[in-house]
């Protein structure tokens, strides 16, 4: 089983969602199976080289950005953003993965 740990960014970001949205995304991380972070899923994939994370989970128009370490059993939620449209905003700045 998997344990998660949020960094401060992410954090921070949360905050910056809607009540409504921080409760979805919160369950969209707690309504993951704890023992396959490390395996791709209708909402979750592995993305290519980038500055933020190694794996996307997708709830709604929300990303969720993560690593995951399989020896020491920890996903660690980078950064949170949202999609509009084709835009990915994440600490409230327009980003390209």
């Amino acid at each position: 089983m998997f344990q998660i740990e949020f960094t401060t960014e992410a954090l921070a970001d949360l905050r910056f969602l809607r009540r409504y949205d921080q409760e979805k995304v919160v369950h969209g991380i707690e309504g993951q199976p704890p023992n396959q972070a490390t395996e791709p899923s209708q909402n979750r994939k592995r993305l290519r080289l980038n500055q933020v994370a190694d794996w996307e989970l997708r709830i709604g128009n929300i990303r969720v950005f993560c690593d995951a370490d399989p020896q020491a059993r920890l996903v660690k939620i980078e950064a949170i953003g949202y999609k509009l449209g084709s835009r990915l905003f994440i600490h409230g700045q327009e980003y390209d993965l």
